[in-house]
């Protein structure tokens, strides 16, 4: 007879640590964006918006692997907060097109600090983490292109 398998541990999980390091992620974020009225996923709009204004919905929710079910309330919530408009699309009427307001271009000074303060908290040489953003990069296109 055979010694029988141990049941996986949850420690020994790639996903769980992934899950794990998100959810640190989400806690360490969290004091510096409350401060500035912001919820993570708010942060990530205007991350994306600030690289470029003047996107459709669509490419919004692209861009943060986020559907539109999801993406329309927070983005409602932000427009009623004066950072972002949502106007529907001159040429095509299906579309919804997010263009920052005067207060949400404003916010990208206001969070300049936040990256250095991330840095410190992680207290790691950026290569290190430069290193570790490839990976992880490279991990969730391998996942999606297993879908």
């Amino acid at each position: 007879m055979t010694d029988p398998i141990p049941p996986p541990r949850l420690d020994d999980q790639l996903c769980f640590a992934v899950y794990a390091a998100a959810h640190a992620f989400g806690h360490a974020y969290r004091p510096h964006l409350e401060a500035l009225g912001l919820t993570y996923p708010q942060y990530l709009v205007l991350l994306q918006l600030w690289e470029r204004d003047d996107r459709s919905v669509r490419e919004l929710g692209e861009g943060l692997f986020l559907d539109s079910g999801t993406l329309t309330p927070l983005l409602k919530r932000m427009e009623a907060a004066g950072l972002l408009t949502r106007q529907r699309d001159a040429q095509d009427a299906r579309l919804v097109r997010i263009r920052l307001t005067e207060r949400g271009l404003a916010m990208q000074e206001q969070v300049r600090g936040l990256r250095q303060a991330m840095a410190c908290t992680l207290d790691a040489p950026q290569p290190e983490l430069d290193s570790l953003r490839e990976q992880l990069k490279r991990l969730a296109a391998r996942l999606r292109g297993a879908g």
